[in-house]
């Protein structure tokens, strides 16, 4: 039962389960109530997005160096003790059920969610692969 890391919006995977949207913001122009019939997600979980600052500067990261960048602040982000707990939360529901993480981003090798498969990946979940 493994994690999917999927583009928030794309068609639902087989067996995908619930999708939560780890983006700093609801998409735009969708009532809250077709959040789910539209594919964005089931539940909204901004914790795990990037802060709003540093989702900006990943926004302008134009080469590999900003990238890293990027990369290095929303990993010590996701450092501090209550994403920790969240990671392990997904961790280890990713055992037990089907359920699926996200972002908007059409590229996920330059999105925070290629980083969030890693951190899940080194807290033991199980991930699906790309």
């Amino acid at each position: 039962m493994p994690i999917h890391v999927v583009r928030l919006g794309s068609p639902r995977l087989k067996d995908e389960g619930l999708r939560i949207g780890t983006v700093r913001r609801p998409p735009r122009g969708i009532p809250k109530a077709e959040f789910a019939s539209r594919n964005f997600y089931d539940v909204w979980l901004p914790e795990l997005a990037p802060s709003e600052e540093l989702l900006q500067f990943g926004r302008a990261a134009g080469d590999v160096k900003r990238w890293l960048t990027f990369a290095k602040r929303y990993r010590a982000e996701m450092g501090q003790p209550d994403k920790i707990r969240l990671l392990d939360l997904l961790a280890a529901m990713s055992k037990q059920t089907n359920f699926s993480v996200g972002c908007y981003c059409a590229d996920e090798s330059q999105c925070h969610r290629s980083i969030l498969r890693e951190l899940l990946a080194e807290r033991g979940a199980r991930i699906s692969n790309p």
